[in-house]
């Protein structure tokens, strides 16, 4: 049985949804408006780096791709079965010019700036190689040359990849620290700003479900901590009962998104019911489908709880 496998931060989907600015005038802000001016700022920032990771995450998916088919020691021979190249690049261009302005921008968060400077390099080098590795197969330039610019690729494609992964992981620990200070902050500030009305309650089930999401197993990690999932969906699921409360006594707040958390928990439910017979390993519960639709279920969530606000009436 084949286990789901999560390439990346699907975290990283949740744009935060910024609270009003306050207005800027020329005087210096102080107090609670300088608080909310910072919060907006390093909004602005990580929602950059985000979209940058978000958009880059296709360079991971194009090297797993080789992987299926090319060992990493010994590079491709031109003997295997099946040879299935690379996935093709997306155009990130404007997604690093964003990144690269908001690393120079204020306030300053020293670690992850550095991260990010570092993967950035990392995805400038490899990316043209995916790109010449990608065409030389498109081409069946192997069948003319008898692989010898393909282990010759390798040979600079798989130091590139190792180091990119490598940026990647490292910088996906960072943003999740630093996103969920952030999403406390801001669930603070539209608390302050408006009550526990629906920008609110959308914020914090998005928020509540994020660590259920993180420990669902996958391909690293097939055996689920289940005191902890358990804890975690139990958080999750104080939410929902607060979201559902409210959309009872304002109807039409939430558009289509408003039986997406209810509908998720159930399925988390019965998930958790099914790995409880084999101590939370996955491998032996036979839940690669289920896996698969949390895991789509959840990014149709991200998707429609950004207009679940825009078009409710």
């Amino acid at each position: 049985m084949r286990i789901a496998i999560r390439t990346g931060l699907i975290v990283f989907c949740v744009a935060l949804l910024p609270s009003p600015p306050f207005p800027q005038g020329a005087a210096a802000q102080t107090g609670p408006a300088a608080a909310e001016s910072e919060l907006q700022a390093l909004i602005r920032k990580t929602n950059a780096y985000v979209g940058l990771m978000n958009r880059t995450l296709r360079a991971v998916d194009s090297w797993n791709r080789y992987l299926s088919w090319v060992s990493p020691k010994t590079g491709p021979t031109g003997k295997e079965r099946i040879i299935y190249g690379l996935y093709g690049l997306y155009d990130v261009r404007d997604e690093i010019a964003k990144a690269k302005t908001e690393l120079a921008a204020a306030p300053a968060l020293p670690q992850l700036d550095a991260s990010v400077g570092r993967y950035i390099a990392a995805y400038e080098t490899l990316a043209p190689l995916i790109g010449q590795a990608e065409g030389y197969y498109e081409r069946r330039d192997y069948l003319a040359d008898k692989m010898v610019e393909g282990r010759d690729l390798h040979q600079k494609l798989a130091p590139a990849a190792v180091t990119f992964v490598a940026a990647r992981q490292n910088l996906e620990a960072e943003m999740k620290t630093v996103k969920a200070d952030l999403e406390r902050r801001e669930l603070a500030s539209i608390e302050q700003g408006e009550g526990r009305k629906a920008r609110w309650q959308v914020r914090n089930v998005m928020i509540a479900i994020r660590p259920v999401v993180d420990l669902l197993p996958s391909g690293d990690k097939p055996v689920a901590d289940l005191p902890v999932f358990d804890k975690a969906v139990a958080e999750y699921a104080a939410a929902v009962r607060e979201f559902d409360k409210y959309a009872s006594e304002n109807p039409s707040s939430f558009s289509v998104f408003e039986s997406q958390p209810r509908n998720y928990l159930g399925k988390l439910r019965e998930f958790r019911q099914k790995l409880d017979r084999t101590k939370g390993d996955a491998r032996r519960a036979g839940v690669g489908h289920e896996l698969t639709w949390l895991i789509n279920d959840f990014n149709m969530m991200v998707s429609t709880s950004s207009s679940a606000l825009r078009f409710s009436r």
